[in-house]
Formats: structure tokens, C-alpha cells, sequence
């Protein structure tokens, strides 16, 4: 059994599907084929069921993925001393952070430390922030960033300054001009949201319930997976949206969009790391040229 074998393992598995994963291990079809069955011959088990054009992990390969997780893991970590040993001279992070951190907050910050670190590759990951703290869980990224609310016993969470949500309306919307909304009038329009997992979503949720509403009561007609869409359909229509001040601040600027007058709480960001894994120096060096 080798690393690689066990790398190729993980991504069948993760992607349900061979080819997908040779695509993104730039192999083969074939090369990542022949992995999966060198190990099955190897030890007389299946780690797949063939079903249709697809495949399924059988139970013995749903058992063995966690170990091979960990196994793999426990490899980047000790390439990852040898690393540090060079003094930052060269070594790679992989980081995973939701939308709004992603786009608006994280960009300028790498810049920063890759002209002080252009020995150290980053690598960014970009997805919901439920999706974000399971990367860092399984090991597939070293941090992660979000703007929404974990609970994870396994990972250790660092709040940090983050953004303000802002309810915004098309520039054509009723709501324009208005000195200041009630929570009632919040029920009378139609939103365009982010989708369920999202950071934005939970805290525009917890802050309706601060204000005596469900989400349930609003007229939602659109849930859009990410902020640049929500942005676009919002100005496109007489909708009102619920989201990050930094996504929207160019659209205020030219008027495209309006912001409305209602009391929203300020979010920090959560830093994302387990627990359990080694902080590398070049961890350590990102997070500190953040001055955070």
C-alpha cells in the first residue's frame, strides 16, 4: 500500500466517480483504476460496488476511508516539518473559506503574505461555511474561514473582526427613501436569499428572530448559492436581500442598490483549525501577517 494509492482512494470515494477523480489528481482513467484495484487484489476485499455507470462505496471501503484520512494526514504533517525546516523558504497551506471571506476579505491579506512568502503555495478552497468546517475536520484544508456559526468539538475556532449584514433593495423598490423600516414591513416585500448553510443565511435568520420573525413568514422567491447572484438579481428587480456590507459596497457607491435603514448585528469571522493536526510555521507566518 502506497500514499498515492491511498490519495486516489480518498478522491474516488469523495467524488463517487473515477474519472471526475482522475481529473482533479491529473491522472489517468486508467493510472487511477488501477490504483483502486491493486488495493482490493492486494488485501481480497471491495472497496467499491459497481452500480450502473456509477459507483458506491461498499462497507469495508467506508470503514477504511477514515483511516486512510488520517493516515494520509499524518503524512502532509510530517512533510509539512520538513518544511519548516527550509525556514519558510518553500512548503504550501491549503485553505477553504465561505463566499464572503473568499471574495471580499481573504484576497488582499494572500497578496500580502505571498510578497513576503512567495516560496509558500496557497491554495483556496471556496465554499459554504458547513462545507468549509468539514474540509478542516477531514484534513483537506489546514484553515478555514467563514462568517457563520460551527459547531465542531474537533476544531478550534478563533473569532476575529468580520463584516455587517445590510438589507438592500433594487433601485426601484418601495422601500426607497424610507427613514427606517419596522420588523412588519419586512414581511411585505419579496427577497432573494443565499442558500441553507450558508453564513449569511444563518445570521440574517438569527437576526430575524431577534426581531419576533420566522423566515418562513418572509415572501422568499428566489435562493441563489452564491452573493455575487443574489447582488445581480436584486438589482434586477424590485427584491430586497439580506447580506454582506463588503458585497454590496460597490453597488451603493453607483446606486445600483439602496441600503435600507433597519438594525443588523455586526458578524465577526471565525478561523477554522482542528485541533488535533500540527500548526506549521508557515500556518503560523499566514496568520500573523494578517496581524489578527
Amino acid at each position: 500500500m502506497t500514499l498515492e494509492q491511498l490519495r486516489i482512494f480518498i478522491a474516488v470515494a469523495e467524488k463517487q466517480h473515477v474519472t471526475h477523480a482522475a481529473s482533479e489528481l491529473n491522472l489517468t482513467q486508467s493510472a487511477t483504476s488501477a490504483a483502486i484495484a491493486a488495493l482490493e487484489a492486494r488485501y481480497g476485499i471491495k472497496l467499491f460496488d459497481r452500480v450502473g455507470r456509477g459507483i458506491v462505496l461498499t462497507q469495508t471501503g467506508r470503514d477504511f476511508l477514515n483511516e486512510a484520512r488520517e493516515v494520509v494526514a499524518r503524512a502532509k504533517a510530517a512533510a509539512q516539518v520538513l518544511n519548516d525546516l527550509a525556514g519558510l523558504k518553500r512548503g504550501s497551506l491549503n485553505l477553504a473559506a465561505s463566499q464572503t471571506v473568499a471574495n471580499y476579505w481573504l484576497p488582499p491579506r494572500i497578496a500580502t503574505f505571498r510578497s513576503a512568502h512567495p516560496g509558500i503555495d496557497l491554495h483556496v478552497a471556496i465554499a459554504n461555511t458547513e462545507q468549509v468546517a468539514q474540509a478542516v475536520n477531514r484534513g483537506n484544508a489546514d484553515l478555514g474561514f467563514v462568517e457563520g456559526e460551527v459547531d465542531d468539538p474537533a476544531l478550534a475556532i478563533r473569532k476575529i473582526e468580520g463584516d455587517s449584514l445590510a438589507v438592500v433593495v433594487g433601485a426601484s423598490h418601495p422601500w426607497i427613501g424610507k427613514t427606517r423600516l419596522t420588523p412588519k414591513l419586512l414581511k411585505e416585500t419579496c427577497w432573494i436569499l443565499r442558500e441553507p448553510g450558508s453564513g449569511t443565511r444563518s445570521m440574517f435568520e438569527a437576526a430575524l428572530r431577534k426581531l419576533d420573525i420566522k423566515l418562513s413568514e418572509l415572501d422568499v422567491r428566489l435562493e441563489l448559492p452564491s452573493n455575487e447572484a443574489v447582488r445581480v438579481a436584486v438589482e434586477s428587480g424590485d427584491y430586497a436581500t439580506a447580506i454582506s456590507d463588503l458585497v454590496v459596497a460597490q453597488s451603493l457607491a453607483a446606486g445600483t442598490l439602496h441600503r435600507v435603514k433597519i438594525d443588523l448585528p455586526k458578524r465577526p469571522f471565525l478561523i477554522l483549525r482542528h485541533k488535533e493536526r500540527y500548526a506549521s510555521q508557515a500556518e503560523k507566518a499566514l496568520l500573523a501577517s494578517f496581524r489578527i
